[in-house]
């Protein structure tokens, strides 16, 4: 089997359990809808923004990853419409176990393939690099003092004056931790 031919073959199986299962599992949101008091067309827009909320998410969650963007909220929404269309298909099940199993099974399908198809994201491109390397306050630079000079022969009269002692550079303290220097651009947040 060519390449062209696994794909068109998985896309076609994808397709189809993706109807099958979007269709139970707006027919049971539906019904659960009805059943308790909504009319019939609410009942429908009660299915198609639960389960197409789960779809736009996941999708939001795909396009937040690829721009490096915060997924939090968004995978938290997801896992909360995932649920409630769950708690629709168990809801509509029979009370026995495999009644609730057996009415899982469209939503669960569904999520499975949701999150398959979702995966499949490209691998990302390293991070570019910063302008200026990092700096690690835990490395203290050493201390250096200047070379000595060279011995002179000695002179037959002493100096008048005694040479300055050599002053040492002090240690060079790092930040404490959290603080920028001042001299390195610091960004607080990026607005999109």
């Amino acid at each position: 089997m060519t390449e062209r031919t696994e794909t068109a073959v998985r896309l076609v199986i994808l397709l189809a359990i993706g109807t099958m299962a979007g269709a139970a599992a707006f027919t049971h949101v539906h019904d659960l809808s009805v059943t308790h008091g909504q009319p019939d067309w609410i009942g429908w827009a009660n299915a198609v923004a639960v389960e197409l909320m789960a779809i736009y998410l996941g999708l939001e969650l795909r396009a937040r990853r690829r721009a490096r963007r915060p997924v939090g909220l968004v995978a938290s929404l997801l896992v909360a419409f995932a649920l409630l269309s769950l708690a629709a298909q168990v809801a509509e099940a029979e009370p026995s176990v495999w009644g609730w199993t057996v009415a899982a099974v469209p939503s669960l399908a569904f999520l499975a393939l949701v999150k398959v198809v979702l995966s499949n994201t490209p691998a990302l491109p390293p991070a570019p690099e910063p302008d200026q390397p990092p700096i690690d306050w835990d490395d203290v630079p050493e201390q250096t003092t200047p070379d000595p000079e060279p011995k002179r022969p000695a002179d037959p009269v002493p100096p008048a004056v005694p040479a300055p002692a050599a002053i040492s550079a002090p240690a060079v303290m790092p930040p404490p931790r959290g603080v920028v220097q001042s001299n390195r651009p610091h960004v607080v947040g990026i607005i999109r």
